[in-house]
């Protein structure tokens, strides 16, 4: 189960909280970067995100110049859904996505030849509901959406999390006073739009709908990473095609080399950080700090293996998606080469030897 995951996830929490050096005392971005660019398959890389402020590292990435630095020219383009971005992979209009964990996963098990190779967010996820339904209600928690109609996307992360909540306090899905009536919606923008429909009382959130939805008076009935069942949940995931890793193994090292560079960046540059999201992600600074330093997720291009292994076998458990073999279509390769080389350009920071701690304990 979920559950699993926490004790897994404790190093790289433990890591957010790392202080960097500047990269003028510790860092050479450039180190062996300009070596690198001709040897690199391909240069112009298109990257998928979703509206979602837990996609920062690309962002970063992009804006402080890291993915330049690494030889790469590297374009975001925001989509609705995970099965546009799915799409976009399989029809090569896509090099790179950003997809949550289990929308990845199940495509990975219909026989869609995706292989996940870097993380992005962990957390970050929940159900808001209408103020006027918890008015006299004190704790608020999974026991307020019976009754009740909630929006969610299928094959989303919110959704195998809300199930597998209902399943543990014993609460059937369906119409009734008892029951939870999950309403279906193609994206999370959609299911966070029919709140304002009279017939949805609550609806699935990511970031930084939670923050939105709470500045529009509507109250939060779980953060996943308030609920100890969920708590450190691998979210999105990078994911290419399989045919384009091995065909660009370079180009894929500096794309991850940049990701671990704006790691290290977001968790020194608090404001800059923000400021970076805010021109992918245009909404109040005050609601991205709280969605990216709020401490309800946490950003990492650390691929998690074992904490998605876990995940797939949970949702395997809940009959969301069959069972497959998950090692073909995972590549931690690109990951360790990338931080490897870093390292060994800075060999004494402390960010970086905290993610290969973290990386060589739960690969």
């Amino acid at each position: 189960m979920i559950k699993k995951l926490v004790a897994g996830a404790l190093a790289l929490t433990l890591a957010l909280s790392f202080t960097a050096c500047s990269k003028s005392d510790s860092e050479s971005d450039n180190s062996g970067s300009i070596s690198q660019s001709d040897k690199l398959e391909k240069t112009n890389i298109n990257l998928g995100y979703l509206n979602s402020t837990a996609h920062l590292l690309a962002f970063v990435a992009k804006e402080e110049g890291y993915f330049k630095d690494e030889g790469l020219n590297v374009t975001l383009t925001q989509f609705s859904s995970a099965g546009e971005l799915a799409n976009g992979l399989e029809s090569g209009k896509l090099d790179v996505a950003f997809i949550g964990s289990v929308p990845a996963l199940t495509f990975q098990s219909q026989g869609h030849d995706l292989t996940i190779f870097g993380g992005a967010m962990t957390n970050g996820h929940g159900y808001v509901i209408k103020s006027e339904f918890v008015k006299n209600v004190s704790d608020i928690d999974i026991n307020v959406l019976k009754g009740r109609n909630v929006a969610s996307v299928k094959n989303s992360v919110q959704d195998a999390e809300l199930q597998l909540l209902l399943k543990e306090a014993n609460i059937e899905i369906g119409e009734g006073s008892d029951k939870v009536n999950i309403v279906y919606f193609d994206s999370q923008k959609d299911a966070y739009a029919a709140l304002q429909n009279k017939s949805i009382d609550a609806a699935s959130v990511y970031s930084p709908y939670a923050s939105l939805a709470q500045g529009q008076g509507y109250k939060v009935v779980y953060y996943c990473s308030e609920e100890e069942s969920l708590k450190n949940q691998p979210c999105c995931r990078q994911v290419a095609s399989t045919s384009a890793l091995k065909d660009n193994p370079n180009t894929y090292n500096a794309f991850e080399r940049a990701l671990i560079k704006a790691y290290k960046f977001s968790q020194k540059n608090e404001d800059k950080t923000i400021q970076d999201v805010k021109n992918y992600i245009d909404i109040e600074e005050d609601y991205i700090r709280t969605e990216v330093y709020g401490g309800y997720s946490a950003s990492s291009p650390d691929p998690d293996k074992q904490g998605t292994i876990e995940l797939k076998n949970t949702i395997v458990e809940l009959g969301y998606t069959n069972d497959y073999d998950i090692e073909p279509l995972y590549n931690t390769d690109i990951y360790k080469r990338a931080l490897d080389s870093i390292i060994a350009e800075n060999p004494n920071d402390s960010v970086y030897k905290s993610l290969q701690e973290h990386f060589n304990q739960y690969e």
